[in-house]
């Protein structure tokens, strides 16, 4: 049985209280890993940069 059917399978047995409390956790981890995923893009760029900077990059990517 897969994940989604074992939570669908708890749902359909929980009270509205701890069904409003499961939304809640869902959009609190989906909002956790956009987040994550955007401090990771940062920091990429960040460290990146002492790289991208470069009189030879500049050249490189002039032309486009």
């Amino acid at each position: 049985m897969s994940t989604a059917q074992l939570i669908q399978r708890e749902i359909e047995q929980a009270p509205e209280p701890v069904l409003r409390e499961v939304y809640h956790y869902l959009c609190f981890l989906k909002t956790r890993a956009d987040d994550e995923g955007f401090d990771g893009l940062a920091w990429s760029e960040s460290s990146l940069t002492k790289d991208w900077n470069t009189p030879e990059e500049d050249a490189a990517w002039a032309s486009l």
